[in-house]
């Protein structure tokens, strides 16, 4: 810890990682962060582990507070240092509703974005199975134009005000569009989503730089 600031484990490659950086942003938060997963290692070693069992990344070190879960680590931020702002609401069905989107995330989104993230980016092109990955990706569109039918009727996914959903789902969006040499569907209430979240000073800094 450096003067009494939050510690945020992880490398910037992460999407994990990268969501709790923006919103470490978004919030104004100062704090320090340590490389730690994949070419950086430490997440295998004891002192890691005793912290984060299960050896991935994020990990918020908090003063004598330890959390896990990139999602959970948004909700706590919003809470400790985000309370009255609308990117995590305080009302009951509006904060559910945020909260739906951010297990959405996990439970359908990345299962279906991490196999054509992995084959496109961490893959080398001679490795490739294009007719495979175009099958994951038309399985991945598939999960898209949910999102994408959700803005037909609001600015963001959750309404008219930028919320925790729109982190978590950003995120992985840019990955979406990010991804090039397949075949993808026209979702243009997510495009223009996705380019308004472009635009924000968390999103340019963490999300925007080139996918590795």
């Amino acid at each position: 810890m450096t003067n009494g600031n939050p510690t945020i484990w992880g490398r910037v490659n992460s999407v994990n990682v990268q969501k709790v950086l923006w919103c470490a942003e978004e919030l104004g938060i100062t704090y320090q962060r340590i490389d730690a997963g994949m070419a950086f290692g430490r997440n295998t070693e004891p002192e890691y582990l005793a912290m984060n069992p299960n050896g991935r990344v994020p990990t918020l070190v908090d003063g004598d507070y330890v959390l896990w879960e990139s999602n959970s680590i948004m909700r706590y931020f919003a809470v400790r240092y985000g309370q009255g702002l609308a990117i995590y609401p305080a009302a009951a069905k509006a904060r559910a509703a945020v909260d739906r989107w951010l297990d959405w995330t996990l439970s359908t989104l990345q299962p279906v974005d991490r196999p054509v993230f992995w084959a496109l980016v961490r893959t080398p092109p001679d490795k490739r199975d294009m007719a495979t990955i175009q099958k994951d990706v038309d399985a991945e569109a598939v999960v898209w134009r949910i999102p994408d039918a959700q803005l037909a009727t609001r600015k963001f996914i959750e309404g008219d005000e930028f919320t925790l959903d729109d982190i978590a789902l950003g995120a992985f969006a840019r990955r979406w569009f990010g991804v090039e040499g397949v075949s993808k569907p026209q979702l243009p209430r997510l495009e223009r989503w996705f380019a308004q979240l472009s635009e924000r000073p968390g999103f340019r800094k963490f999300i925007a730089p080139p996918m590795s």
